[in-house]
């Protein structure tokens, strides 16, 4: 006559009934355990074995530290052979950037300019007046100030350009890098170092040559009246209003240039280690050559 009330929880067999389903299920469709109970249980033997498997031993740790070691020993001097090559092809950049430098403003400005070469001691800071000695190079581009040359071309005598100049931007210097003359026999005409264009060394700047010191020098600072000198440039490169390029100056002696234009002349750099100069000829070393007209800049490495 009445109905139950209907309290909306389910029965223990029905839960019981939901909790079986699923083991129903994956037993009809062939699913087996794949460990048993203890299978976890592992024993403490082969845990720590686990454990260890993963690690080194103090012995192993040495070995390959010791392995290490040897490879940075045999790779050094490569590395320094690198960074010395990198550091003289940088040198040889910066010397063609002052000359291109130089070559610009003498066209831009119609006038002639002048680029002078020192070199001083690198082991220790630029003095006033400088050191002479081995391992920086120091560079200054002069110009004339009314476009001429500013010395008599007959004269052979000593003709001091400082007075009549006007500076050209700031001093540039090149620490670990020496003037060089080389001392090859380039094959000629080639575009590698070994068969660049023969140059005698009358043309070229280096640690010795020109033999003879320029007749027109200049200094550094330059101004009217001179001031006191902290550098002595002997030997320059020289640029015409044309940006024809010659070594040192353009004199005549009995009605010869001394410095003729060449179809090309030379500035070499070797690289050093401070003060020290090389006990043979380093494999890297740099020769800056440009053409007499035009005055044009290439670079040829070893």
């Amino acid at each position: 006559m009445f109905a139950l009330p209907r309290t909306g929880r389910l029965g223990a067999n029905v839960h019981r009934a939901r909790a079986a389903l699923p083991v129903l299920l994956l037993r009809n469709f062939g699913w087996r355990p794949r460990f048993s109970s203890i299978s976890n249980v592992r024993s403490p033997t082969i845990a720590n074995h686990a454990r260890r498997s993963f690690g080194f031993t103090l012995i192993e740790l040495l070995i390959v530290i010791g392995i290490i070691a040897i490879l940075l020993v045999l790779m050094a001097p490569a590395f320094t052979t690198i960074k010395g090559g990198t550091d003289v092809t940088s040198a040889a950049y910066t010397i063609k950037g002052v000359l291109d430098t130089a070559r610009t403003y003498a066209k831009a400005n119609n006038t002639y300019v002048w680029v002078g070469f020192y070199e001083e001691d690198v082991s220790q800071p630029s003095t006033s007046p400088a050191t002479g000695g081995i391992g920086r190079l120091v560079m200054s581009i002069s110009a004339s100030k009314d476009g001429t040359k500013t010395y008599d071309p007959t004269n052979l005598g000593q003709q001091d350009l400082t007075s009549s100049l006007v500076q050209v931007g700031k001093l540039t210097k090149i620490d670990n890098v020496h003037l060089w003359t080389h001392t090859d026999t380039p094959s000629g005409m080639g575009s590698t170092f070994d068969t660049r264009p023969p140059v005698p060394s009358t043309y070229c700047i280096g640690d010795a040559s020109p033999v003879n010191n320029s007749t027109t020098p200049f200094q550094y600072p330059v101004g009217n009246p001179p001031p006191t000198m902290q550098y002595q440039f002997v030997k320059a490169v020289e640029f015409s209003p044309r940006g024809d390029a010659r070594i040192n100056n353009s004199t005549i002696n009995g009605g010869n240039e001394i410095f003729s234009l060449q179809t090309v002349a030379e500035i070499a750099v070797e690289p050093t280690h401070g003060a020290a100069l090389p006990a043979s000829v380093p494999p890297n070393v740099i020769a800056v050559q440009f053409t007499g007209v035009g005055g044009n800049v290439k670079i040829y490495r070893r």
